[in-house]
């Protein structure tokens, strides 16, 4: 079965963006091999916020690529180039783990991660931890949040930014069965 993996940058201090939203604060490590992160994947998940943002900057997913947005506003008809999922969320989850290809990218979004996670979801978290303290912003995951424990399966330090990549598995025990799933939130 396919793996759901979060991918995100994150502040010393557990942020993901800044109180606005911003990311300026994310250097480009020159280290950093995006076309191989990107070539393990064929789906690409987001919340609306998210989407929202990666479209104001143009499409910054490779092409080829399988986008599904979670948003319960946003108008399939309007957004034609990805699947937008405004509900049933964990069964397409379901069915599109079931299908062959590469692995799932979780791109950005601590609300929709949070969601997800709980939902027994994601598989892996791979987090960039970027030396810089924002003092507040959107959290890597946002409260309110079950606790979930991860076994490191892999870190990397990128020198000339000073970023530490760090992969963990999510392990089973964290995955919760429950007889009602948690809504997911969407835009």
């Amino acid at each position: 079965m396919r793996q759901i993996r979060y991918g995100v940058a994150a502040s010393l201090d557990g942020y993901i963006a800044g109180p606005h939203g911003e990311y300026d604060w994310i250097p480009m490590d020159p280290d950093v091999d995006f076309a191989a992160m990107f070539a393990r994947f064929d789906t690409l998940l987001m919340g609306r916020r998210t989407y929202e943002v990666a479209l104001a900057h143009g499409d910054p997913w490779p092409g080829g690529m399988e986008v599904w947005v979670f948003s319960r506003t946003l108008r399939p008809a309007e957004h034609p180039a990805v699947r937008i999922v405004a509900d049933e969320v964990e069964a397409r989850l379901h069915e599109l783990r079931a299908r062959p290809g590469k692995d799932i990218a979780l791109y950005g979004g601590g609300e929709l991660f949070r969601s997800l996670l709980a939902l027994g979801q994601v598989d892996a978290v791979e987090v960039a931890v970027l030396p810089v303290l924002l003092g507040g912003g959107i959290p890597l995951l946002p409260a309110p949040a079950e606790r979930a424990r991860l076994t490191l399966t892999g870190q990397r330090v990128y020198p000339k930014t000073g970023t530490v990549l760090l992969e963990y598995a999510v392990q089973p025990s964290a995955r919760p069965v429950a007889a009602a799933p948690p809504q997911v939130r969407a835009g």
